[in-house]
């Protein structure tokens, strides 16, 4: 008598895949405004000059 076992595999399915699809933009804007608010909102207004002053020259805008 021949038993032989089956090996069985699990693949995700479609609703695992549109789960996840509907999941990570949500999480991702959630991220987002969690830095906008408490990174970018929190910071000293100096740091945002400097920031943005620098960013302008990266791109080869004059500023002064």
């Amino acid at each position: 008598m021949n038993t032989a076992l089956k090996a069985t595999v699990t693949t995700p399915t479609d609703a695992t895949f549109e789960h996840t699809a509907k999941f990570l933009p949500a999480l991702l804007a959630l991220a987002f405004g969690v830095f906008m608010v408490f990174g970018a909102g929190l910071v000293q207004s100096s740091a945002l000059h400097d920031a943005a002053h620098d960013a302008r020259h990266a791109f080869l805008f004059p500023c002064h």
